[in-house]
């Protein structure tokens, strides 16, 4: 009996040995994530709770920069229906909106251009442009771009529907306008600018609410603009 208990105390022992030795070897060993309580500043500089901090919010010690050989876009020419070249200086002078499309895309495409018509009607006249850019520009050529904004009945002078190189509009989309876009990938967003070229804001069209915002904020600029000419 006294060789029993022993071997279990002895048997204990080291079970207890081990626990001790494999905690020292964690606590020594580099942390996988911050530890409770250390403060961590995520992408937009602002401090992320630690109990939903996900891999993605922490952010990388080197920040993106564009490439040094190529300067980054401020300003853009493409080529419209009509087949004239439209650039970011023919646009100044009024609020324009900017969305990204394809003509073949069957659904979200076809919806967003509806809201577009709307708001075509609605501001019919009054300056305000529409300036839709194709994600798929080797479908998309004037001829096609042509058909497909008729089909919306799209006034040429008010909505303009342009193309080009693919590489380019990538660049346009997000150095220009802050949209992720590819070959026939483009958000939901409607990008606001107002008649000085710089960007009011982005609105999600199929939110009502935001769609509703977008007018209001057309409505503010043209009435700022009217009261500008008028004094």
């Amino acid at each position: 009996m006294k060789i029993f208990t022993h071997v279990t105390l002895i048997l204990v022992a080291g079970i207890a040995l081990g626990l001790f030795a494999r905690q020292l070897r964690r606590s020594a060993a580099p942390a996988d994530g911050p530890g409770e309580g250390e403060v961590i500043y995520g992408n937009d500089n602002a401090v992320v709770d630690n109990a939903t901090l996900r891999p993605e919010d922490i952010a990388n010690d080197t920040p993106t920069k564009p490439p040094e050989d190529v300067a980054w876009l401020s300003e853009f020419e493409l080529l419209e229906r009509s087949g004239e070249m439209v650039s970011t200086d023919d646009l100044k002078g009024a609020p324009y909106v900017v969305s990204f499309f394809f003509s073949t895309c069957p659904s979200i495409c076809v919806s967003q251009n509806q809201k577009l018509k709307e708001l075509q009607d609605e501001f019919a006249g009054r300056g305000v442009r529409f300036v839709a850019i194709s994600v798929d520009p080797e479908t998309d050529t004037p001829e096609v771009l042509q058909e497909y904004a008729a089909r919306f009945g799209a006034d040429p002078d008010q909505w303009l529907f342009l193309t080009g190189d693919l590489n380019y509009i990538r660049r346009i989309g997000a150095e220009i306008f802050q949209q992720p876009v590819n070959k026939q990938f483009h958000t939901e967003r409607f990008v606001l600018v107002d008649a000085d070229g710089k960007i009011e804001g982005f609105y999600n069209w199929p939110e009502k609410r935001q769609l509703e915002e977008l007018k209001a904020s057309i409505e503010s600029m043209l009435q700022e603009e009217a009261s500008s000419k008028k004094s």
